[in-house]
């Protein structure tokens, strides 16, 4: 078992979070996401929250997050879709037109702990969501 480590703790706490596109508009392709997943890795990057696996739908992520025991699941959700957010619409003029509100995600997120015994199997699923969701054209799956 590989545990991180803090000065005084020792820890693996990992999450598998899905958040969702404000009304479910399919805007997550091309170089879109492709730009939403770099901005997602130099987010997590820079919290020192390791990416086990991802998936990018066009109107949703999954992600299987290890996060450090100073951030809580909220703080690092709020941190990757406000800042995703942000960045999007400040590089892609049609978001900007289409989210005039400024919120490029909907309000609420999926976030649920996962243990050692189910990690392979929340990995499998979600690298298994490009099947789940066959009819959408675009792929990216692997963080």
């Amino acid at each position: 078992m590989d545990y991180r480590k803090g000065s005084h703790s020792l820890y693996d706490l990992k999450y598998h979070i899905v958040f969702c596109t404000k009304y479910r508009h399919r805007i997550l392709t091309g170089p879109v996401a492709s730009r939403a997943r770099e901005l997602i890795r130099e987010t997590c990057a820079s919290n020192y929250v390791d990416i086990i696996s991802g998936s990018l739908s066009p109107d949703h992520i999954h992600l299987l997050l290890s996060v450090p025991a100073s951030i809580s699941a909220s703080e690092i959700v709020r941190r990757i879709k406000g800042r995703s957010s942000r960045k999007l619409q400040q590089e892609f003029e049609m978001l900007r037109k289409r989210y005039w509100g400024q919120h490029l995600w909907a309000r609420g997120y999926f976030a649920v702990t996962v243990g050692n015994v189910n990690t392979e199997d929340v990995q499998k699923y979600i690298e298994e969501q490009e099947t789940h969701h066959r009819t959408d054209d675009f792929k990216i799956s692997v963080f």
